[in-house]
């Protein structure tokens, strides 16, 4: 596919797959390192249990939903941000000049929950809309082990719509988009093969179903990027900064140059567990 196809289908749909854009090899090496984290073994993830020494690897990964930024425990992790297959296509969708600011390690077995309906970019807003999400599948995704559901083109109006709490025992605790002029009945579900990288922007609503599956993983490494142009106003600005120059610099830049290199760079967030609703939400 050429980067002027990449970037039509990107800017109709809101999506695309990147095929088998890591061998096998590549997707097995990932698949350890995640046990290696999920044991601690490369550091302290916030919530998270101590494994024991008698623990089967099934035991230890069955006890995460996510953890977020795992790029900070893991060199790993971090040089996958820089894949080269991501960055291509990255760049001719954003720009020459892209950062990354979060990664997720989903693990998802059998039984664990979903994603209600939502925009990436109504947690992570840029100035620019350029947030993009990259979803490396690390097993095959599909719609009984939980694949990503999206809405085509519901990007294309720029519009974050309203979101509420919700209790639905299908999704963990992040929070549900709603009134926006969608049905399910739109939904497409996004079943790729392990090695396959979904790209999508953020602001296209989709979500993902429980592992229905018997036994297995659905597991994935989700990293996200924007234009190292766009300042990112993720947190609140210091006192004595307006919003307008609000911009959260732990990032990674993994093309071109960071025309806010000046500023430096600081370790605002530290690896952390995602709650699945087992024990209720910690709002």
């Amino acid at each position: 596919m050429t980067d002027t196809d990449l970037k039509t289908r990107y800017e109709r749909d809101g999506y695309l797959v990147l095929e088998r854009a890591f061998d096998p090899g590549e997707v097995g090496t990932l698949v350890e390192e995640a046990v290696r984290i999920c044991r601690g073994e490369l550091g302290d993830i916030h919530g998270a249990l101590p494994a024991g020494s008698a623990d089967t690897d099934d035991d230890v990964l069955r006890r995460f939903l996510c953890i977020h930024y795992p790029h900070k425990l893991s060199g790993l992790m971090l040089a996958t941000m820089r894949h080269p297959a991501i960055v291509s296509a990255l760049t001719s969708l954003i720009g020459p000049n892209v950062k990354a600011m979060q990664s997720m390690l989903f693990i998802k077995s059998e039984g664990e929950p979903g994603q209600a309906w939502h925009q990436d970019e109504m947690f992570i807003p840029t100035r620019d809309r350029s947030l993009a999400a990259a979803w490396l599948a690390l097993d095959d995704a599909t719609i009984e082990n939980g694949c990503l559901w999206v809405l085509p083109g519901s990007h294309r109006s720029g519009v974050l719509y309203p979101n509420r709490e919700h209790d639905d025992p299908r999704y963990d605790c992040t929070v549900e988009s709603y009134g926006f002029p969608f049905d399910d009945s739109d939904a497409v579900p996004v079943e790729i093969a392990a090695g396959s990288v979904l790209v999508f922007n953020g602001y296209l609503l989709h979500r993902s179903l429980p592992n229905t599956g018997r036994h297995g993983y659905r597991r994935a490494l989700v990293n996200h990027y924007m234009s190292a142009e766009s300042l990112l106003p993720w947190d609140a600005p210091p006192e004595g900064t307006n919003m307008a120059q609000a911009d959260y610099r732990d990032i990674v830049l993994v093309a071109g140059t960071d025309p806010y290199e000046y500023k430096g760079l600081q370790e605002a967030r530290r690896p952390r567990v995602r709650p699945n609703r087992d024990g209720g939400c910690d709002r």
